[in-house]
């Protein structure tokens, strides 16, 4: 019997909360807030009293609280929002350039075409080889005598296996 109650009283809350009233939930809010206020105080006094012998209980009273203080903050902030919400703001267009630039943000006339032309994808030419061109700057430089340990592993210096 307790159950059916239960179902009713929140369809109740339910049927208020889509029209618009809001209270019980701006309640249960702000009753979550003084709790977890609450839980904060007591834990952040337990760890003071563990101060100085037990640090780990210390130290996990302190995380505790300070999770349970963070829960109240999100808490009432959520509260706020409910309470003033933010202006919604369309913004059709947001345009970021450095430099001139125009933007048309009108709707075309019925029976006008768009003025976008058609483009072709032209390829990034500064990557692109052309005619033997090499994209590095320089030469490469030959093995000095300084550069021993780094040159080439000559014939004589190969292993006799080289299926492994």
């Amino acid at each position: 019997m307790a159950i059916n109650t239960l179902v009713a009283d929140l369809s109740k809350q339910c049927d208020l909360a889509s029209e618009g009233d809001l209270a019980r939930t701006e309640a249960l809010l702000i009753t979550q807030a003084h709790t977890l206020d609450a839980l904060f105080n007591n834990l952040a006094r337990r760890a003071a009293l563990n101060m100085g012998q037990y640090m780990n209980a210390t130290e996990t009273y302190l995380r505790l609280a300070l999770k349970a203080q963070g829960q109240c903050r999100a808490t009432l902030e959520t509260l706020a929002m409910i309470k003033n919400p933010q202006p919604v703001a369309f913004v059709r267009q947001a345009n970021i350039a450095h430099g001139p630039q125009q933007v048309n943000n009108a709707p075309a006339q019925p029976g006008e075409s768009s003025r976008a032309r058609e483009s072709e994808n032209q390829q990034n030419k500064l990557l692109e080889a052309q005619n033997g061109e090499r994209l590095e700057f320089g030469k490469a430089d030959a093995a000095r005598e300084t550069d021993s340990s780094l040159e080439a592993v000559g014939a004589l210096h190969r292993p006799k296996d080289c299926s492994r």
